[in-house]
């Protein structure tokens, strides 16, 4: 036993040797050269994968369910009667799990996107792309909705294919119409869904109940969101994440051999062959028989044999295939499998690294910076300025300003808000109507007011008065007004 365990050391570290030889001479990496939707003269290759099956699709079908419930029901989810999210672009008002942001709120949401992307660096940096073959929605209405349509009416790749070189008869017609008009009603339902996150459940069910000439905005923004969504689906598909999408052309830089991701075990599989009938095992073979399932069942076409590619989105189908084939053929599974590099290398997993460390450290303070920022926001945004054209005005002995005042109110409820005077301590703030200050939800109030100062207490050319905005006695928000004096000779040599 001893004896079997050093020869399969051995044989792995000749392998690497190999390998890495193969490397440094560049060859077998022609596939780095081309991508494998495209051929040679620059034409769209279609791909047909083979209808994946498993146990870790299972899985997938099962995260599928659950995100795609919470999608759709999102709009119509409600926290303290508002709505669960809401980015309203054009009115520039957003409701996060409940709470309203405004534009006078950018720090927070420019915080926030920050930590978001941090999380996603991270999270890829440890676990490669998880996201986008478990949690993209375009992954999910691609391969777990869309696909599951054309599986059903279409058959299995192999079907396809000879669907696609048929000529048109009744039954292609029948069975490219079906699938097209329900791939046109998804594509509806997620116009609809989308168009309900950015305006409201309430504002997209006028539009669908109303005469498209009452919001024509809004139903050009439906077609719009429709047609969009349907030519992904249908004609754009896996060139979405190939193409268009950022996140795998970030692979390069944030992917390291400690990060995990679909891998195949060149160590194990190498050298490859085909398993033919009654032969039991060849002259030192790999695990690998070449039956190319991994490349059959793979969304974007790409042969994950070659190692770490763009287009690998990590949706695991082709492990479930190799794992299959490993079952039926008496071998181990896990021939192709979420590991790194380095853990097919050295059979040791280590995450831990100093990429991952000041990821988190910077994950962490972005945090920390949100949490303490959201604890110490303000329901009230006060904003003071001078009334422009306009300097002082002295009389008996009292200097006065006068001021714009605008409030914002951030919350769902109406206030009743009042202005005090903090310092300095003989300043008096007198508003020109006279009338009480009333900001409706989720609005706006504007007044104008005097600030007054007796000319002997004012020491500087600029004093800052401090305010305090209040509503039933609780202290909302502290702001500050620069309060301007004239100059004369008699102050300034008491200043001086």
């Amino acid at each position: 036993m001893e004896m079997e365990g050093e020869i399969r050391i051995d044989l792995r570290k000749e392998r690497l040797a190999k390998s890495l030889a193969n490397i440094e001479a560049g060859t077998g990496e022609e596939f780095r050269d081309t991508i494998a939707t495209v051929d040679a003269a620059g034409k769209r290759l279609w791909i047909y994968p083979k209808k994946p099956s498993g146990r870790l699709h299972q899985w997938r079908i099962a995260v599928t369910v659950v995100l795609l419930s919470l999608l759709f029901a999102g709009p119509f989810l409600k926290i303290g009667g508002q709505p669960l999210l809401l980015l309203n672009i054009f009115e520039r008002r957003f409701v996060i799990f409940g709470q309203a942001f405004w534009p006078q709120d950018f720090v927070l949401l420019a915080i926030t996107l920050i930590a978001f992307f941090a999380f996603i660096i991270l999270f890829t940096v440890v676990f490669g792309r998880i996201w986008c073959g478990w949690l993209c929605p375009q992954t999910l209405f691609m391969e777990m909705v869309f696909r599951k349509i054309e599986y059903l009416i279409e058959g299995d790749a192999a079907a396809q294919r000879r669907l696609a070189r048929e000529p048109w008869h009744w039954n292609k017609l029948g069975k490219k119409t079906l699938k097209h008009a329900i791939f046109l009603l998804i594509s509806i339902l997620i116009a609809h869904t989308v168009l309900a996150y950015i305006i409201g459940a309430k504002d997209t069910f006028a539009i669908i109940t109303q005469s498209p000439a009452l919001n024509p905005a809004g139903f050009i923004a439906m077609i719009s969101f429709t047609g969009i969504f349907y030519f992904v689906y249908a004609k754009f598909r896996e060139q979405a994440c190939i193409a268009v999408c950022p996140y795998g052309r970030l692979q390069g830089v944030l992917l390291g051999k400690e990060s995990i991701v679909v891998a195949y075990d060149w160590l194990r599989g190498e050298p490859r062959g085909h398993l033919k009938k009654n032969q039991v095992s060849a002259a030192n073979p790999g695990d690998c028989i070449d039956c190319k399932l991994c490349v059959h069942v793979c969304p974007t076409g790409i042969d994950i044999r070659n190692g770490t590619q763009m287009e690998c989105v990590n949706c695991t189908a082709c492990i479930d295939a190799c794992d299959d084939v490993m079952i039926k053929i008496g071998k181990p599974k896990g021939l192709i499998r979420f590991a790194s590099i380095n853990s097919i290398t050295d059979r040791i997993q280590n995450i831990v690294n100093l990429r991952v460390i000041g990821y988190s450290f910077l994950l962490v303070t972005l945090m920390s910076m949100l949490s303490f920022a959201l604890i110490t926001r303000s329901d009230v945004e006060t904003t003071i300025l001078k009334v422009p054209g306009t300097l002082y005005q002295r009389e008996g002995g009292v200097i006065s300003n006068l001021y714009n005042v605008e409030f914002i109110n951030k919350t769902f409820d109406g206030l009743k808000l009042e202005i005090k005077v903090e310092s300095p301590a003989t300043a008096s703030l007198y508003k020109v109507d006279g009338k009480e200050i009333t900001v409706p939800a989720e609005g706006m109030a504007k007044g104008v007011y005097f600030i007054k100062i007796p000319e002997k207490d004012i020491t500087n050319a600029r004093t800052v008065v401090t305010l305090g905005i209040y509503s039933q006695g609780k202290k909302l928000e502290t702001v500050k007004a620069k309060f301007i004096r004239p100059v004369t000779k008699a102050s300034d040599a008491k200043r001086n």
